[in-house]
């Protein structure tokens, strides 16, 4: 009997001690304002305006609503995971149906003075480079050009690539990701996207008029990618340079007219390829970002660069580019009240055009801007004040023929006034 009890006793400590050992935290935010926009847009002699003002979610932050555990394995290991949903509390389904849904899934190892590996859904090197040197802390605000977004703006054709992913790619699924330990002020990160599917590749021919149209089936269907990063820390300076490269590759359908002449083809259309699964890509994706930030004590100073070019792998003359650089500064102007500012410029070039449509796109240049401001009344609890504005040049359209189009513009300014609450 007494053995029996020493047992039980023993057993009940040992399971009281590994379960102090294991944490879960549920965590998240609730983010609500009311949003509006004005947009403009030339397009020749037509001028086509819009207006809207509504109540929106997720002005300064996206809603989430997250999990998070750390068990300790003991001798400095430790497993952890995360699962975060994306939320639309203004919405009839509170959980986001959109692609932000699984905003992060991943479960990983670390080892203490050596890093952690970790698996699943994350994000990429870039978005985690650039929540550590943004003034405006990534929110959904217009006025923003390595993070471009416009919470609540409904307007379609602005032509100034606010938005989101077009930047660069956020987040992506099957992903392995590696950081290391600090060492003398140096982290490394790695990231590897493995999403491989190669079946046996079956092709089908139909004849519609003069055109024959050729479906290839099976075949090479991949999305892969990899990118590293490198940041540095010294006393109140942060700098971080990152690369990642994208491909995507599908079976594609091929139209060609009765000369065997290409008709149409899936040259590249928009930014964001790197991840895509529609048919017929085949795509290279590379964006690269340096940035760096300097704490002077009574304010916080941002200088950021991003490029990203996304190219179709059999002609690399066939492209779209979009480059910028920002400014901005954040300070703590009481104690509960914080302000920022931040300014950018930026390009859109292509090349290559598309037989389908006779065009090819001309450089347009982008600027942007945008004011904010938190008062805070508890560490969890604040009011926000965001106020932006992006634009792009006067661009014509040029055809292949060398006839002009009609030159195109675009304007946008996006503003909140909302609360957020962490929890």
């Amino acid at each position: 009997m007494k053995k029996s009890l020493f047992a039980l006793a023993a057993v009940t400590a040992f399971a009281g001690a590994a379960q102090a050992q294991s944490s879960v935290t549920v965590y998240g935010i609730m983010d609500i304002a009311v949003g509006g926009y004005n947009s403009r847009i030339a397009n020749g002699t037509t001028v086509v305006k819009q207006t809207g003002l509504a109540a929106i979610d997720s002005g300064e932050q996206t809603s989430r609503l997250g999990f998070k555990g750390n068990e300790d394995l003991g001798g400095g290991a430790s497993a952890f995971f995360t699962i975060e949903l994306g939320l639309t509390p203004d919405a009839a389904q509170s959980i986001n149906s959109g692609a932000t849904q699984n905003r992060q899934s991943f479960v990983g190892l670390k080892k203490n003075g050596l890093g952690d590996i970790a698996l699943g859904t994350q994000y990429t090197v870039i978005h985690n480079a650039a929540a550590q040197t943004d003034a405006g802390n990534l929110n959904n605000m217009a006025g923003d050009l390595i993070y471009s977004s416009s919470k609540g703006n409904t307007a379609a054709g602005t032509s100034n690539g606010s938005g989101n992913g077009d930047s660069y790619t956020i987040r992506a699924n099957q992903m392995i990701t590696l950081n290391s330990e600090k060492y003398s002020g140096f982290q490394a990160h790695a990231m590897a996207i493995l999403n491989n599917n190669n079946t046996t590749q079956t092709t089908a021919t139909a004849v519609t008029g003069a055109n024959t149209t050729t479906t290839v089936t099976g075949g090479v269907n991949n999305q892969n990618g990899w990118g590293l990063g490198l940041d540095y820390t010294w006393k109140n300076l942060f700098v971080t340079a990152n690369y990642m490269g994208l491909t995507a590759k599908n079976a594609y359908t091929a139209v060609t007219n009765a000369n065997g002449q290409l008709v149409s083809d899936t040259p590249v259309a928009v930014f964001g390829a790197g991840q895509a699964s529609t048919n017929g890509t085949n795509v290279q994706d590379n964006q690269a970002y340096i940035a760096g930030t300097y704490d002077f004590g009574i304010l916080k100073a941002y200088a950021q660069y991003l490029t990203r070019k996304v190219m179709v792998q059999q002609d690399n003359n066939n492209y779209a580019k979009r480059s910028a650089e920002q400014i901005g500064v954040r300070s703590f102007i009481t104690p509960t009240i914080e302000a920022w500012a931040q300014a950018g410029l930026g390009r859109i070039t292509s090349s290559g055009g598309s037989l389908a449509t006779g065009y090819a796109q001309p450089t347009a240049n982008m600027t942007a801007w945008q004011i904010g401001s938190n008062y805070w009344l508890s560490k969890r609890t604040n009011l926000y004040a965001i106020y932006g504005q992006v634009g792009t040049s006067n661009v014509s359209n040029v055809s292949l023929a060398g006839v002009s189009g009609n030159p195109v513009s675009g304007n946008l300014n996006n503003y909140a006034i909302g609360v957020r609450h962490t929890f």
